[in-house]
Order: C-alpha cells, then sequence, then structure tokens
C-alpha cells in the first residue's frame, strides 16, 4: 500500500511540535480541557494520571506534554480530534508520540555533539522560509489565521532547521553513491506491477490478528493452487485503493510503496505469489505481474537517478541512524 496514509494530520503536527511545554497540564485550562476529550476515548491519555508514555536514558515523555504540544500547535485543527473514532484517535496519537519523541532525541544528540546554527545564518534560513509563504507578514497572518501561538511557531521552526541541518552534516557522507553504485542502481528493475490482497488489522488484537492471519492462511495456499488472484482479491482484499481492479497496482517505482511491500514487489520471481508480507496496514499477499528496468541509456538518465537514488538512500541512513540513537538510548514506548 502506498506511504500516503489518512493520518497526514500528523504530519501537520510534526511540523509545529516538540516545544518546551510543562508536562501536566494545568487544571482547568484550554489545553488540560482539550485533553480531557480525548481522554474520553484514550484514557491513557487522562491529564490528571500525566502517564509516561516514552522513556529514555536521557529523558522522560509523558502524555500531558504530547498533549500540551499539539494543542499549542495545532490552534483551530483541535476539534477535528473530537469526532475521530478511538483507533483512529490512538493511531494518531501514536505517531504523533513517536515523532514527537524522535524529535526529542535529536535535540539531545545535537547537544552531546556540539552542534548549532550561527544566528546569522538561523536568521537567513528563517528568511528563506518567510518568503515560500509570501514574506514574514503573510507568514504570522496564515499563523494567526490558524489560532497558532505564533512564538511557539518560530521557535520550533529554529528547531526544525537546526535538525535538518544537523541531519544533512551527519548522513551526507554515506548518502553519496559512486558512479559504479549508481550503475549497479540503473541495472536494478525500476518499476513493478503486482496484484495483492490486504486484510486490515490496524486497531486489531493479537487474537483478531491471529484470527486474520489464519484467513490470509487459507487465501494463500487457494492462490498458490491456481484460483484467479484477480478475482481471490475482489472477494477478499480490504484495500479500498486497489480491490476493485482486482488488487492491481501498475508500474510504481522503488520508495512508493511501504519498505515490506516493496521488498516483496522486487524479489519475488515475475508470475509467482508471495509468502504473507506485515506492514502497518494488516497482511498482504502479492502476485507480481511484471517487472520493467531502465528503457533509457546510462549516461541519459545519471544525473537524474543519482538524484533519485540518493535521496532513498538518505531515506534509509535516517532511519538506521534513527534506529542508532533509539538503541543506545534505550528507548521504548509505551502500549496504550
Amino acid at each position: 500500500m502506498s506511504k500516503v496514509v489518512l493520518l497526514s494530520l500528523v504530519v501537520a503536527l510534526f511540523i509545529f511540535s516538540c516545544g518546551k511545554d510543562e508536562t501536566r497540564l494545568e487544571k482547568d485550562s484550554p489545553a488540560y480541557n482539550f485533553a480531557k476529550k480525548i481522554a474520553d476515548k484514550v484514557p491513557y491519555f487522562d491529564p490528571d494520571a500525566n502517564n509516561i508514555i516514552v522513556t529514555t536514558r536521557d529523558f522522560k515523555i509523558t502524555t500531558g506534554e504530547v498533549l500540551g504540544s499539539i494543542y499549542k500547535t495545532a490552534g483551530k485543527r483541535t476539534s477535528q480530534f473530537y469526532n475521530l473514532d478511538s483507533t483512529v484517535l490512538k493511531e494518531i496519537l501514536r505517531n504523533n508520540t513517536q515523532q514527537y519523541a524522535e524529535k526529542t532525541l535529536l535535540l539531545h544528540a545535537m547537544k552531546k555533539d556540539g552542534f548549532d546554527i550561527p544566528p546569522s545564518k538561523m536568521d537567513s534560513l528563517l528568511e528563506q522560509q518567510y518568503r515560500r509563504h509570501g514574506g514574514q507578514e503573510k507568514f504570522m497572518e496564515s499563523v494567526q489565521r490558524m489560532g497558532v501561538d505564533k512564538e511557539a511557531v518560530v521557535q520550533q521552526m529554529m528547531e526544525g532547521l537546526r535538525i535538518e541541518n544537523y541531519l544533512n552534516k551527519k548522513l551526507e557522507e554515506k548518502v553519496n553513491l559512486s558512479d559504479e553504485e549508481l550503475f549497479q542502481v540503473y541495472n536494478e528493475d525500476k518499476t513493478a506491477t503486482v496484484r495483492h490482497i490486504l486484510l486490515n488489522t490496524q486497531g486489531k488484537s493479537d487474537a483478531e490478528k491471529e484470527k486474520i492471519r489464519g484467513e490470509m492462511e487459507g487465501i494463500l495456499e487457494r492462490a498458490r493452487a491456481g484460483e484467479d488472484f484477480a478475482l481471490l482479491a475482489n472477494e477478499y482484499s480490504e484495500d479500498p485503493g486497489s480491490k476493485d481492479k482486482g488488487g492491481l497496482y501498475e508500474n510504481f517505482a522503488r520508495g512508493v510503496m511501504v519498505k515490506p511491500f516493496e521488498e516483496a514487489a522486487f524479489s519475488v520471481p515475475v508470475g509467482e505469489v508471495s509468502d504473507i508480507v506485515e506492514t502497518q496496514f494488516g497482511y498482504h499477499i502479492l502476485k507480481v505481474e511484471n517487472r520493467k528496468k531502465e528503457d533509457k541509456p546510462f549516461e541519459e538518465v545519471k544525473e537524474q537517478l543519482r538524484s533519485k537514488a540518493e535521496q532513498l538512500n538518505r531515506n534509509t541512513v535516517y532511519f538506521e541512524f534513527m534506529d542508532e540513537l533509539r538503541e543506545s538510548a534505550e528507548y521504548q514506548m509505551v502500549e496504550f
């Protein structure tokens, strides 16, 4: 399934998240009342309990800190939370908590490494951000219309810029590809076409997941016995993006699908059916219909390929770097 997920709200929150709010919300404050409404559906986030949600060797994060940050920077968008069912709301809170914690990990890593941006360069970077929104005045007017704390937004923009520059420095050496490495990428399959079946496990208990996996094992057995895969997808798949097309996703490039799905699509032999593949969406089986290689000469596409390959490589290196940070910090998130 595509990485473009329903939870786009999380991305907006992350851009303006991770301020220096007090971890316990002041009783009867607007942020506290917001948290109380959230706790009606997700009790672990009750502001009176102010439960610990993330632990590391260097810091702890509480539910009050997460919800305080959301309230302070979501502005008028807070009302969007109230109509969400508990399953979707849990997923948003889980993602936002993880992103908040990862940003805090990066800020601690920057401090340990003694990294910072000179004030003159920071002013220049901020000015670039303002210009993208039509200038500082228009940017601030937009922030004000959203009902967001302007000072908090600027502070968090500065944190984001520091992190971006820190990551550029840490990752650059590992991202660049030699011509030999680039030619290997050129010779890889460029696109894949698959049919797939998804059984959704989002928000399901372990017992429910076990039952769903058993159902998928039965479907897999039928697919490998020669039943028409497209008809099976029409009947059983819970992916709204492909169900009515017999589970078909055509000619997608690397980096478009979530990683386990992509790995199967580009490794299972053409014409064969994969084992059960698990992603954050659920259990999948794939039938690989076709794969294509680059049909233009290497020299013609070299620089375009380099740009795309290095961006994909950067994503891989970034996730590896974050895994290292989490491991060294003994990072743990509480299940709720």
